[in-house]
């Protein structure tokens, strides 16, 4: 661990209060100069730190900036979270976690960014992913799941996500089948999960999970702007994006943990924003006008049509569009 991230852990533990730079050299082992040094890069780097004579530096408590130190004190879970990058900007959470997946990197083993310049959507989407106003993460699984069940990866992770963002804020939001968070019928977030498989046993090698949500974004792109809404446009307060991260990795790893028991799913349905609804499916050779009739035990929509037939959408086929919220 380096010097700056030490001095870090320790500013964010006491994050909103004065500690002396001989405190910090102690505590660490290293010279005060070297403290100095390491405060300068933090600084540089955007951190909000006062350096006060006879009371040492101070991490302001509006700091809001992301990193592995401001997170773990948070975290309940034993996995998710063990290990964190950090990242000023990157191209795309999910491109640079199935690498470290492919180069065996561990379950739950979480990358962040502050800014994607290529973000990922469903379909070969982009995602909006401007800098230091939301969360891009990428969590790193290991499951134990054949690839009949991998869709149920995706809807755990919309049912942990829409709760953790509720138990946060207090905001109510709802699931999209299959994998965005709306609040008042717009997009707050999006959920990718990318897979590698092992053919030789049918079962998952990897799985990785990207985790969009808009935090303090307040405009965006002609495109979007009707469709798209974030935490500080519905609440017109501010959150802890550390805060957050946190509470999403606590309550996925304890869903997580009863994936095969689908344990989750009753709260995955009860979300739901489309159930009884009038949708159009969107395919890749036909387009249709069907009700969303329920979500079945592995997580599908089943729909039916206008003459009466009952068909069963899996993810990834398809795309939906609700004509009302």
């Amino acid at each position: 661990m380096s010097v700056k991230t030490k001095v870090l852990a320790i500013l964010e533990e006491h994050k909103g209060t004065s500690i002396s730079g001989s405190e910090i050299a102690d505590e660490i082992g290293m010279t005060r100069g070297a403290v100095w040094k390491a405060i300068k890069q933090l600084q540089s780097e955007g951190y909000p730190i006062v350096a006060a004579t006879n009371r040492g530096y101070c991490l302001s408590s509006e700091s809001d900036l992301i990193s592995e130190e401001s997170i773990k004190p948070l975290l309940k879970s034993k996995y998710f979270g063990n290990k964190i990058e950090a990242f000023k900007t990157i191209d795309s959470t999910n491109t640079f976690a199935k690498k470290l997946a492919q180069q065996g990197a561990s379950h739950g083993h979480v990358v962040i960014s502050e800014q994607q310049t290529s973000g990922k959507g469903r379909l070969e989407r982009n995602f909006y992913s401007p800098t230091n106003s939301g969360i891009y993460m990428t969590i790193i699984l290991r499951p134990k799941l054949s690839m009949d069940k991998a869709s149920l990866i995706t809807s755990c992770a919309a049912a942990a996500v829409a709760l953790a963002i509720e138990n946060v804020t207090g905001i109510d939001t709802k699931i999209k089948w299959v994998n965005d968070i709306f609040v008042n019928g717009k997009k707050l977030c999006g959920i990718l999960t990318e897979a590698g498989m092992d053919f030789e046993s049918g079962t998952l090698e990897y799985a990785v999970v990207g985790i969009g949500i808009n935090v303090s974004t307040e405009s965006f792109p002609d495109e979007l702007k009707n469709v798209a809404t974030s935490l500080a446009i519905e609440s017109k307060s501010t959150f802890s994006r550390s805060r957050l991260i946190a509470e999403i990795l606590n309550v996925f790893e304890e869903y997580y943990d009863t994936i095969e028991t689908k344990e989750f799913l009753s709260e995955y349905i009860s979300r739901s924003n489309i159930i009884g609804k009038e949708i159009t499916v969107i395919g890749a050779v036909e387009s249709y006008t069907a009700t969303a009739v329920r979500i079945d035990d592995t997580a599908r929509l089943i729909v039916k049509t206008s003459d009466g037939i009952e068909k069963i959408l899996n993810s990834g086929e398809i795309s939906i569009r609700a004509k009302q919220y």
